[in-house]
C-alpha cells in the first residue's frame, strides 16, 4: 500500500508530527525554502509583468530529489509548511517542483498548533494552496529584490569612501527602520534641555498622619514646564498667559520662602474616582517580543527562536513530544471558543466566580485585519500543561517564556481590576497643592499578571510626591500642618533612543513590516553595522547615519514611512484578493524607476585606470567587484576594498608612533584589525589591539584578536610564534569569582545566551553589558 507524504519546513516539526500520524505517513522536512531568486542577477523580468525567475537554492538539490522520489511513491501529498504567507509560498514551490513528478493528489494543511488534536483536525480539513497568499509573498519578494538590487550598488558607490565595505545594502523596510532610528538620534542631538523646578510638601494631620503633595497652581495658573528651550515671541506670551513656569532656582526660592511662612493649609476638595483596568489581550508577535524584552531581557530574535521550539514540540517524557504554544507569527488576538471555555472553568476553580466576567473577553483590533490575523493569538495549546508541569522538561529561558505566554493568556480571560483614585486638594491663599493616591479595591486579572510598561520620559519628579497610601478619614476644610517643604531642580530629557522592542512597536503602529519580519529587520540593521546596541538602546553608527542620509535624500518618495506602509497595505490587499500582483508592482516600480533615474547621474563615476571607461559593480562567485564596462576589449577588474582603501579617511587612535612620532591609525589586515603608523610604508611600526588581558601562558604578552586563514576570529598571544597560546573564546578582563583566573572567557549557548566562564574552574557569571546575538526586508 502506498504511503502518504507530509512535507513540513522544520526537522523538529517533522519529528513531532510523525509521532502523531503513524506508520502510514512519511513526514519529510524541506529545511526552509527550497527555491529563491538568483544571487548573481536581478532575477525579475520587469518588462514581462515582473515575472520572477526562481532557482533551486544551492545545497537543496538532494532535498528536492528526495521529495520528488517520495512523492512519486505516495498516494497523497500533504504540504504542511507554516501557516503564513512564507509557508504558502514554500507550499507553491513544492507544488511546482512536483509538477509531473507525483502520482498522488496534493493537499494543503495548516497546523496552527502541533498537538495530537491539532494535527488530526488539520489533516481532516485540507484545502488548496491559496494563490492570493502566494502572489502576495511573491510581490513582497520581488519588490524587496528590486529595491535591494537597484539601490545597493548606488549605495556602494556613494559611500565606499566611508565604509570600505561591499556588504552595504538597502531594503524596503530595513531602510525605513534605520531612518526612524536616525530621525530619533537627530532629535536627541538638537534637543536643548529646559530647566524647571518643582515644589512639594509633606502635610500632617492632627492625628500625626502624613502624606505628600505637589504644588500645582498659583493664583489659578497651573504650573507647567516650557515645551521647548527656545520658546519666544507670541508662543511664549501665549504659554505664559495660560501657565506658570518655575524655570530657575531664584523663582523657586521666592515661592519656597512665601510657602514656608504659611500656616493656613487646609483641604479644599476631595475627589474620589472609581476606575477599571482591563486585562491585556493575549500575545501577538510584537507584544510577545516587547514583553519578553522588558521582563526577561530577551532580544527579539532569541524570543522567536525559543517560541519556535515551543511551537514545534518539546519532549515531555511520558506525554511524548508536544507543541506547547500556538503559531507564534500572528497579528491576531482571537481565541477559539473551546480553549476560552476551558480557561474560564480553570479560573473559577482556582480563584472563584468573581474572577471570571459574565461573557468571555474579546479584543477587537482597530486596524484592518491582515493576512496574519487569520490565526489565533499566541497561547498554550493545552491547559493540562501548566508551567509547573513542563518546568522539568524545559531550560530556564524556554520555561520563563512559556510561563509568560501562559500567564498572559490566563489573565486575558479574567475580570478587570477595580481601582479607586483619590485626589486631595490642599489650599493656602493663592497656592494649591494636590496629593494623589490609588488603591486597589479588587485585583481581578492583576492577581495573575501585570505588564511591565516602557519607561516614561521626564517622570523622575513624580517619585517625589508619590504616596503609597492616603490616610483614611480626610475631610474637606480639615486643617493640615506643613511638616516638610522641598524644592527640586529638574531638566527635561530628550526623546529616548529606541530599544529593539520599542522599535518593533513603532514599526507595527505605522503598519511597517509583519510578524514574520520584525526580528529580522532589527537584526539586519545591526549585522550591517548601521546600528550599535548601547545600554540596550539602538544607536546609529557613523556608517548608518551616512547610509540613511544618502537614501532619504536621494529616494525621499521611496524611503519613508508612508510609502512603505502603503505598500504593506497593498500587499495585504493581494492576499485578500482585493488587488492584483502586476498592478501593485507597477504602483511601486513607476515612481521608483523615476527616482532611480534621477540619482544615477549624480553618482561620481569610477573610471577604469587602464582604458578610461566607467567601472561598474558586478557580483561573482566570491562577492562584489568592479569591472570595466568596456569588456571584452578591456578586462580590468578591481576589488571594492582596494578602491575604498585609496579614498578612506584614516581612523586615528589618538596616540603617537613610538618609532617616528607620527599618528597611529587603525588598520585591517589579513589577520584582523591592528594599529599601525600613518606614515606607512616609510614607517613600519605595528601593534596588536589588546583586550587588557595578559597571556595566561607566558605572562609577557597580551591576548589579542587574530583571524584564521578561513576568516574565523580567534585569540592568541601577541608574542606569537614565541608563545603559542590560542583560544576560540574572547577574553574579558574580569577575574574569576573564585579567583582561579585573572580573566574570564565570553561564551554563548542557546540555553544561556551570552555568559562568562572561567577557563580554569568553569565557574560561570552573567555578562553585565548587553547580550550579544546575531540574527530584510
Amino acid at each position: 500500500m502506498a504511503k502518504n507524504l507530509v512535507l513540513v519546513e522544520s526537522p523538529a516539526k517533522a519529528k513531532t508530527i510523525n509521532k502523531y500520524l503513524g506508520k502510514n505517513y512519511i513526514v519529510e522536512s524541506t529545511v526552509g525554502h527550497i527555491r529563491n531568486l538568483p544571487k548573481a542577477r536581478l532575477g525579475v523580468d520587469v518588462e514581462n509583468n515582473f515575472l520572477p525567475q526562481y532557482v533551486t537554492i544551492r545545497g537543496k538539490g538532494d532535498t528536492v530529489k528526495k521529495i520528488k522520489s517520495l512523492a512519486a511513491k505516495s498516494e497523497h501529498i500533504y504540504i504542511a509548511t507554516d501557516p503564513d504567507r512564507e509557508g504558502e509560498a514554500i507550499a507553491q514551490d513544492i507544488a511546482d517542483i512536483l509538477n509531473g513528478h507525483s502520482s498522488g493528489k496534493l493537499h494543503r494543511v495548516l497546523f496552527n498548533e502541533i498537538t495530537k488534536t491539532g494535527v488530526k483536525k488539520a489533516m481532516e480539513s485540507p484545502r488548496n494552496i491559496d494563490g492570493n497568499l502566494v502572489s502576495s509573498q511573491r510581490a513582497r519578494r520581488v519588490m524587496d529584490r528590486i529595491i535591494g538590487y537597484k539601490i545597493s550598488p548606488f549605495l556602494w558607490k556613494a559611500i565606499i569612501e566611508i565604509s570600505g565595505s561591499s556588504s552595504l545594502s538597502a531594503g524596503r523596510v530595513q531602510s525605513v527602520a534605520l531612518k526612524l532610528i536616525c530621525d530619533r538620534e537627530e532629535a536627541i542631538d538638537i534637543f536643548v534641555a529646559v530647566e524647571y523646578w518643582s515644589l512639594w510638601a509633606v502635610f500632617k494631620t492632627v492625628k500625626g498622619e502624613t502624606f505628600k503633595a505637589k504644588l500645582f497652581s498659583i493664583n489659578g495658573k497651573d504650573i507647567k514646564v516650557r515645551p521647548k528651550a527656545d520658546l519666544q515671541g507670541a508662543e511664549l506670551d501665549e504659554f505664559l498667559e495660560k501657565y506658570l513656569a518655575i524655570g530657575n532656582e531664584e523663582n523657586a526660592q521666592k515661592i519656597f520662602d512665601v510657602l514656608r511662612g504659611k500656616n493656613n493649609f487646609a483641604i479644599s476638595n476631595i475627589v474620589k474616582r472609581n476606575t477599571k483596568r482591563n486585562p491585556y489581550p493575549p500575545f501577538i508577535t510584537s507584544t510577545l517580543q516587547a514583553e519578553a524584552s522588558r521582563r526577561l531581557r530577551m532580544r527579539p530574535k532569541q524570543t522567536m527562536m525559543l517560541a519556535q521550539k515551543l511551537y514545534e514540540g518539546v519532549d515531555l517524557g511520558k506525554e511524548g513530544t508536544v507543541g506547547l504554544i500556538t503559531y507564534m507569527r500572528t497579528d491576531s488576538t482571537r481565541l477559539n471558543d473551546e480553549i476560552v471555555s476551558e480557561v474560564r472553568d480553570l479560573i473559577k476553580d482556582t480563584y472563584g466566580q468573581a474572577f471570571i466576567p459574565e461573557t468571555p473577553n474579546s479584543f477587537e483590533k482597530k486596524k484592518k485585519i491582515n493576512v496574519q490575523d487569520a490565526h489565533e493569538a499566541i497561547r498554550p495549546t493545552s491547559l493540562k500543561y501548566t508551567p509547573q508541569f513542563v518546568k522539568p522538561f524545559l531550560d530556564s529561558r524556554s520555561y520563563k517564556l512559556y510561563e509568560l505566554v501562559w500567564l498572559r493568556f490566563f489573565a486575558s480571560q479574567m475580570t478587570p481590576a477595580l481601582m479607586e483614585t483619590t485626589v486631595i486638594e490642599i489650599s493656602a491663599d493663592e497656592f494649591l497643592f494636590k496629593a494623589f493616591g490609588t488603591a486597589i479595591k479588587f485585583k481581578g486579572f492583576m492577581q495573575v499578571y501585570e505588564e511591565i510598561a516602557e519607561p516614561r520620559e521626564n517622570t523622575e519628579d513624580r517619585e517625589e510626591y508619590a504616596n503609597d497610601t492616603i490616610p483614611l478619614g480626610l475631610e474637606k476644610d480639615q486643617k493640615l500642618a506643613l511638616d516638610e517643604l522641598q524644592k527640586t531642580q529638574h531638566f527635561t530629557k530628550p526623546p529616548a533612543r529606541f530599544t529593539e522592542s520599542s522599535l518593533i512597536k513603532e514599526l507595527e503602529s505605522k503598519g511597517i513590516g509583519r510578524p514574520s519580519t520584525y526580528s529580522m529587520i532589527v537584526s539586519t540593521i545591526q549585522d550591517r553595522k548601521y546600528v550599535d546596541m548601547v545600554e540596550r538602546k539602538l544607536s546609529p553608527t557613523k556608517l548608518g547615519k551616512a547610509v540613511s542620509k544618502i537614501l532619504v535624500t536621494n529616494f525621499p518618495e521611496i524611503i519613508n514611512e508612508y510609502f512603505t506602509a502603503n505598500m504593506e497595505s497593498e500587499l495585504d490587499q493581494i492576499a485578500s484578493g482585493e488587488n492584483q500582483y502586476v498592478k501593485v508592482l507597477n504602483d511601486f516600480y513607476t515612481p521608483f524607476s523615476k527616482a532611480l533615474k534621477k540619482v544615477e547621474d549624480k553618482v561620481e563615476k569610477i573610471l577604469c585606470d587602464k582604458c578610461g571607461s566607467e567601472m561598474d559593480i558586478k557580483i561573482g562567485r566570491f562577492g562584489k567587484f568592479l569591472a570595466c564596462t568596456n569588456y571584452p576589449e578591456c578586462k580590468n577588474i578591481k576589488s571594492l576594498k582596494s578602491v575604498a582603501a585609496a579614498n578612506q579617511e584614516p581612523e586615528y587612535t589618538g596616540e603617537t608612533c613610538e618609532k617616528c612620532g607620527g599618528r597611529l591609525v587603525f588598520r585591517t589586515g589579513s589577520f584582523g584589525r591592528f594599529v599601525g603608523c600613518e606614515k606607512y610604508p616609510d614607517c613600519d611600526f605595528i601593534r596588536n589591539i589588546s583586550f587588557g588581558v595578559p597571556c595566561p601562558k607566558c605572562s609577557d604578552g597580551d591576548v589579542v584578536e587574530r583571524k584564521s586563514k578561513r576568516g574565523r576570529l580567534f585569540y592568541g598571544c601577541s608574542r606569537y610564534p614565541e608563545c603559542d597560546f590560542v583560544s576560540w573564546y574572547k577574553p574579558v578582563a574580569k577575574p574569576c569569582p573564585n579567583k582561579d583566573s585573572k580573566y574570564m572567557e565570553q561564551r554563548y549557548s542557546v540555553k544561556k545566551g551570552q555568559y562568562l566562564r572561567c577557563p580554569v574552574c568553569a565557574e560561570e557569571a552573567q555578562i553585565e553589558t548587553e547580550e550579544s546575538e546575531t540574527s530584510e526586508e
